[in-house]
């Protein structure tokens, strides 16, 4: 996704750069999420973290666990920072997400949590599929070649 550059109101909250290591990422998708006043203000001044979280369908809905969200010292009704939030997505993708995590090794990784042109919190959902030790190091090689790569080409011009 490119970032609008003349849009002041997309702006970036929280990252998981790490899922990109850790998993293979088959797809992704955005969802809504259901947040309380205080956390959209917390979230507004960029603390918020989705390493450890993850995503997961149960009862017909999807759920966003264990992210975290600072707590807004000036809110009259303070949030709890950890707890589970609701996604929202439509019938088709919820189904979607519920066959391919049925599969076996597919998990649902947060990437991305963002707000988006219009300014409203959405969250990016990878389908993802947990990779092997050998794999990492397969990644973290090509990754280190590119590099190699890239200072050779600028050194030599």
């Amino acid at each position: 996704m490119a970032k609008p550059k003349d849009n002041p109101n997309y702006k970036v909250i929280a990252e998981n750069r790490r899922a990109r290591f850790d998993y293979a990422i088959e797809d992704d998708l955005e969802a809504g999420i259901i947040l309380q006043g205080s956390e959209v203000k917390s979230l507004r001044e960029n603390t918020s973290n989705i390493a450890e979280s993850y995503a997961a369908v149960e009862d017909g809905e999807l759920w966003l666990v264990n992210s975290y969200i600072a707590p807004y010292n000036r809110a009259m009704f303070p949030h709890e920072e950890r707890r589970r939030r609701k996604l929202l997505v439509s019938r088709k993708e919820l189904s979607k997400l519920w066959n391919e995590t049925q599969r076996k090794g597919m998990t649902l990784v947060p990437l991305v949590l963002y707000f988006n042109h219009k300014g409203i919190a959405k969250i990016k959902i990878g389908i993802a599929k947990g990779k092997k030790t050998h794999d990492k190091r397969e990644t973290e090689a090509k990754r280190d070649w590119s590099r190699q790569k890239q200072r050779l080409l600028k050194n030599a011009g």
